[in-house]
């Protein structure tokens, strides 16, 4: 079982992320309002605000599903508490570099800093190297904890038991858990993506510091950003899925979900499927080889077949006609669920190569990676926290703060998405500022996302309040 050590640190991982949550919830929402005409920014603080907006964002629901899984994992295998240190402390220092090289230095080449951008300096000289160094910073603390985990895992199971292979015949000897494999799974991945980054920004500093001896090639640049990018967006999801896998039968009052065959084999797919699906990114580089183009289209359909279908159909079975303790932590599992699929649906509509010919870069991209995020993986971690949180305490909630909570969360985040989804359809661009006459209907959506984004806000704070309360007093208690 946990120590009161791992409960304590991982309550103060839960305060940092929510904190910085909100900060990010709110420079969505001034960026919203700056297309919308609302308020009046330059172009170069807008940037700022986006930069800054998209790397926190997916640095800090990444690291929500590592410190919880993190935490569960400590019912199976000893983990290191010192190495969950180092990655808050490197989490909070790289955080720190970001904003100061974003909000002081003005760097503002976006999250995806896309190669040669961080070089065409407009910005504090100092910036760009800083910039670099946060996301080494970043990626050093995270890759430790990822093979720290990884570790620990294959001291207790072997690699074939691990990912569970063991269970593709019947009657296996050793039973692998569904948390285990899944974790795994994505583990690999992530430590993949990671290791691609530090790939990424060694060449970064190679041509930074070469004074024009050494230049990269874009096309390598591109991929390997986006294969980090990508991947450990989508990583971050099956973390929650993990959760999701270990906690909901429990909340539930259900027996505890097994490893079968399809679990087993769907899962080792989707290891294949999303280390590839990246290259869906590329389709407008032409000269990217026509073979990883259609991979690429390929994965990102087979992606979302496996462990979408087999955890909706997992959930669906767990609910159907059975009588369950419904909770609010199984409540925003179950919900993440929905918007995790809906959102995959957006995707796989941008990925297929017809569409993305008129959705590429249109706001459509926003639209399906903010569902299976703000409506998907925050709610699987905002599931964790809130039973964390609760786990050490007797009051619960009353059933109409829960629907209460959750009505406001659904009505802010569905009208924030919407207005994504409609202007991505008419073709509103991705990335804009401010809409030119000719783009008319852009301001006006904003307007509206920026409202209701503020009412999903208002629901954050609740949850925010809520949970940091209880996670103080486990912080502060003396066991």
């Amino acid at each position: 079982m946990e120590s009161i050590k791992s409960r304590k640190i991982t309550a103060i991982w839960i305060i940092t992320i929510l904190t910085l949550f909100v900060v990010g919830i709110v420079l969505g929402i001034i960026m919203r309002l700056n297309q919308a005409g609302t308020i009046v920014q330059s172009p170069v603080t807008f940037y700022v605000n986006m930069t800054t907006h998209g790397l926190t964002m997916i640095g800090i629901w990444f690291v929500a599903g590592m410190a919880a899984i993190n935490y569960l994992m400590d019912r199976y295998v000893k983990t290191s508490y010192t190495v969950n240190v180092i990655a808050l402390v490197l989490t909070v220092i790289g955080v720190l570099m970001l904003w100061t090289s974003t909000f002081i230095g003005k760097f503002h080449a976006a999250w995806t800093f896309l190669y040669p951008l961080p070089f065409k300096v407009m910005w504090a000289q100092w910036a760009t190297p800083l910039f670099l160094i946060s996301l080494t910073v970043l990626g050093v603390g995270w890759l430790i904890w990822s093979l720290s985990l990884m570790t620990q895992i294959l001291k207790k199971y072997t690699i074939s038991q691990a990912f569970a292979w063991q269970h593709l015949k019947k009657n296996p000897k050793v039973e692998t858990p569904p948390f285990i494999l899944i974790s795994m799974i994505t583990l690999v991945g992530i430590i993949a993506c990671l290791i691609a980054a530090v790939i990424l920004i060694v060449l970064f500093f190679a041509e930074y510091f070469s004074n024009g001896a050494f230049v990269n090639d874009a096309l390598l640049m591109k991929n390997l950003t986006y294969f980090f990018g990508h991947t450990i967006a989508n990583e971050m999801l099956y973390l929650g899925l993990a959760v999701i896998y270990e906690l909901f039968s429990e909340v539930s009052g259900r027996p505890k979900w097994k490893t079968t065959w399809y679990v087993s084999l769907a899962w080792n797919f989707t290891l294949v499927f999303i280390l590839t699906a990246f290259f869906h990114h590329l389709y407008m580089d032409f000269v990217q080889p026509e073979g990883l183009q259609i991979v690429g289209q390929l994965a990102s359909y087979l992606a979302s077949l496996p462990a979408a279908g087999v955890t909706v159909f997992s959930v669906f079975i767990a609910v159907y006609r059975t009588k369950i303790k419904w909770s609010l932590t199984n409540l925003l599992f179950f919900i993440g669920v929905a918007g995790w699929v809906i959102g995959g649906l957006g995707a796989v509509i941008d990925a297929t190569i017809s569409n993305n010919v008129v959705l590429h870069n249109t706001l459509w991209v926003p639209a399906h990676f903010h569902t299976y995020n703000a409506m998907g993986n925050v709610l699987f971690s905002i599931g964790f926290f809130y039973w964390f949180s609760t786990q050490f305490t007797k009051k619960t909630d009353s059933k109409m703060f829960t629907k209460l909570t959750l009505t406001i969360l659904l009505i802010g985040g569905i009208g924030f998405l919407l207005a994504f989804y409609i202007a991505g359809a008419d073709s509103i661009p991705r990335r804009y500022s401010n809409y030119p006459a000719e783009l008319s209907v852009g301001a006006p959506l904003a307007l509206w996302g920026a409202i209701f984004a503020t009412i999903y806000l208002i629901a954050i704070l609740i949850f925010f309040l809520n949970i940091s309360k209880r996670c103080l007093k486990i912080l502060f208690s003396p066991s």
